[in-house]
């Protein structure tokens, strides 16, 4: 809740919070002007969950990098143009860990039965040039449907000129229509 205004932010502004607070999550900063050894007036639950999301943070870090570095099935159309949805203002790349994924993707939707195409992309090639490409807010979605991860366009996660919380980015002036379309 933003105090000033009284108004919910956006979930994007949530994910951007996230990311950048990852960013200035430092072992080397943790502790200047404050000896961490020695006792404090915090209370413990704020600690606790400071801690939390701390370790939240990290986990969500090493995700990304595992993510980046590893090939992901991506369903395309017949004009090989991947699977995306909409949902919150942003558009959605769905990937997949492994054709299992995919296959229990296919079956809640209940499209079990047709041949689905896919492609092999790193997850780097997905988050610095297919989400630029698209010129709107556009995000991956990980093994979506299951207990899967969204990497959502913020700083951190895609190019600084794809990211909604950045200037410039698909959100501002050099926005443009998209060339990834919603099957």
């Amino acid at each position: 809740m933003n105090s000033t205004t009284g108004t919910r932010g956006s979930r994007l502004a949530e994910y951007a919070e996230i990311a950048a607070s990852a960013e200035r999550e430092k072992p080397e900063a943790h502790g200047q002007g404050e000896d961490v050894t020695s006792p404090s007036n915090r209370n413990s639950s704020t600690d606790s969950t400071t801690d939390e999301l701390a370790h939240a943070r990290r986990e969500f870090a090493a995700r990304l990098g595992e993510f980046r570095r590893t090939a992901v099935l991506v369903p395309v159309d017949e004009h090989d143009v991947p699977l995306t949805g909409d949902y919150g203002g942003v558009r959605w790349i769905h990937a997949f860990s492994s054709e299992a994924a995919l296959a229990r993707y296919a079956l809640a939707r209940g499209e079990g039965e047709r041949e689905w195409t896919y492609q092999r992309w790193l997850g780097a090639r997905l988050l610095d040039a297919a989400v630029p490409a698209v010129g709107m807010p556009c995000g991956v979605a990980l093994d979506v449907g299951g207990a899967g991860t969204l990497f959502p366009p913020v700083v951190g996660i895609v190019p600084d000129r794809a990211a909604v919380d950045a200037t410039g980015g698909p959100g501002g002036s050099a926005g443009g229509r998209g060339t990834c379309g919603e099957r």
